[in-house]
């Protein structure tokens, strides 16, 4: 069994293999953020073309996003077994099959399954890459996990780029060649394809270190898990319009067995970490989700493309998760999370309130700062803090994350908004409220709420205008309305970090051999470069061992 050294600017062979296994990993991460801006870029032109209305616009979005949990924690279970380069393999093929389908699309349906298809194949990605860069950089996981995911916002600057660059419109502003920016989604998927060809994964620390698999599961245990399972069968059951009845037999079938076999409720701050994972995924992806869309209105006053603002806090993001050494180095993960949480809540309301291109994109800084460190710090304290949970840890916090808001957030946004559409249209213009809401055909959020959204298809052109007007209006209040769940994150992590002060302080656990745990104080900038002993029998992309 071959072992390689992962020494930070080595000019050893091994290195540099392991140096292009770090970068094709970051380039398929670049891949998954193509096919989120296509959706952010196209949906109000899909909604023209389709006759989609905003909660179903909603639907779309999440419909990019919750599949995702299911691959991502599904495959943990089995990872380690089938191979990191086949799991690969699958993510391209998904990848693929959603260029096709959304290339085709004829109406919401093929909309919908393709984006589930193409989520199915994100998790994929992200159930082999973050447990791969964990297992490389043991003593500087926050870190490179934070450069790792650099590759998110920076595949949203340049899809966003380059997609705005090739857009035509019409005279509605709708986007006429989709289907070409469609396929511009597998330029990144032949690329990354290309680099991890043939590239040989290293074996998860977790399994290394000799820990069971029970242990693996005892660690998120029998609370977090049921997180994960109510949040899937939600979705599941609404996609398949499960009755209640169904829904509660489908839950008790995924927990009991495995409540019986783990005998464990599982660590408390693993279960918090779930927890604040909900509101902190909706802050983030959701918003980025709506941000284009929910800024049309604003950014058209301007005269300026809203694609930009999206483009712009993804730019702040990319530079800011490059350079994350120093800034990991003088705060603790729970830290820079408390600090995050409360720019993004401060940006995100400044967002609903402010008008004009230059005060804009001064609190789009603000929030673009807020939401950088949210995803790759919560990956950072979960394998830091309970390595022995392996993969199924770091990838189930990411799965419940957009569970959560592909199942509840990125829907929630949308109903919000067709809700205080209504509601002010009733209020301020009885009379269009009339015509275009009234009698329109009820509609439930999530199968529970009933509600009714705007219907201007036998309004008249002055109607429209004044739909339009309120619709802008809505859209602000949505961003302020989002300020709450920041907010909720904040408190959290301050209350997490009085907890860990109690303790003695945030401390990383390292596993040893016999998969015994030890705290060991951050690594510093001076020992970057970790050296560890990486197991080379896990597979490779498209040569599985």
């Amino acid at each position: 069994m071959a072992s390689t050294a992962v020494v930070d600017g080595s000019s050893d062979p091994n290195q540099r293999r392991n140096q292009l296994l770090f970068w094709g990993c970051f380039a398929s991460l670049i891949a998954t953020a193509f096919g989120f801006q296509v959706r952010a870029m196209l949906m109000e032109t899909w909604g023209t073309e389709f006759n989609i209305d905003k909660t179903q616009q909603g639907e779309i979005f999440g419909a990019g996003l919750w599949p995702f949990a299911i691959s991502i924690i599904l495959l943990s279970f089995v990872i380690d077994r089938i191979g990191y380069g086949k799991a690969m393999i699958l993510a391209g093929i998904c990848h693929i099959t959603q260029a096709v389908m959304l290339w085709k699309a004829d109406g919401y349906d093929m909309l919908y399954w393709g984006s589930i298809i193409g989520a199915l194949g994100n998790g994929t990605i992200e159930a082999v890459i973050n447990p791969v860069v964990a297992t490389m950089f043991p003593r500087q996981k926050t870190k490179w996990l934070a450069i790792l995911h650099a590759g998110w916002p920076g595949g949203l600057v340049i899809a966003g780029l380059l997609f705005m660059g090739v857009a035509t419109k019409d005279a509605d502003g709708n986007i006429t060649n989709y289907t070409t920016i469609v396929m511009l989604t597998l330029v990144p998927v032949i690329i990354y394809a290309l680099m991890l060809l043939g590239r040989t994964f290293p074996v998860q620390e977790r399994v290394q270190a000799g820990v069971s698999f029970k242990e693996m599961l005892q660690e998120p245990g029998i609370l977090s898990w049921s997180i994960a399972v109510v949040l899937v069968v939600l979705e599941v059951g609404r996609v398949f319009e499960l009755s209640t009845t169904m829904k509660l037999v489908a839950i008790a079938a995924l927990i009991i067995p495995f409540a019986a076999y783990v005998q464990k409720l599982g660590r408390p701050v693993f279960f918090l970490m779930c927890l604040i994972m909900c509101p902190l995924a909706t802050t983030e992806l959701g918003t980025d989700s709506w941000i284009t869309p929910l800024m049309t209105g604003e950014m058209n006053v301007a005269g300026i493309n809203p694609g930009w603002l999206l483009v712009y806090t993804s730019l702040i993001m990319m530079v800011l998760r490059f350079f994350a050494g120093p800034i990991v180095h003088a705060l603790s993960p729970l830290k820079l999370l408390a600090i995050s949480a409360g720019l993004a809540a401060a940006g995100l309301y400044s967002l609903g309130s402010v008008s004009g291109f230059g005060l804009i994109f001064a609190v789009a800084t603000l929030y673009g700062f807020g939401k950088t460190f949210f995803w790759p710090a919560t990956l950072g304290v979960i394998s830091e803090q309970f390595p022995k949970s392996g993969a199924l840890g770091i990838n189930m916090i990411a799965g419940i994350g957009m569970l959560s808001v592909g199942t509840l957030g990125a829907a929630w946004l949308g109903y919000v908004q067709d809700v205080d559409t209504s509601e002010k249209l009733q209020a301020d213009h009885p009379a269009v409220y009339e015509k275009t809401v009234a009698g329109a055909e009820p509609k439930e959020f999530l199968g529970l709420i009933e509600y009714r959204s705007v219907d201007d298809s036998k309004a008249t052109d002055t109607e429209k205008e004044t739909i339009t007007s309120v619709q802008d209006g809505s859209k602000k209040q949505v961003l302020k309305t989002a300020t709450v769940l920041p907010i909720v994150m904040c408190v959290a992590y301050l209350m997490l970090m009085m907890y860990f002060t109690s303790q003695g302080g945030y401390k990383t656990v390292e596993l040893t051999t016999g998969g015994q745990e030890e705290t060991a104080a951050a690594a510093s900038e001076e020992t970057a470069a970790d050296t560890m002993s990486v197991d080379t029998d896990a597979g490779s992309f498209g040569d599985d061992t």
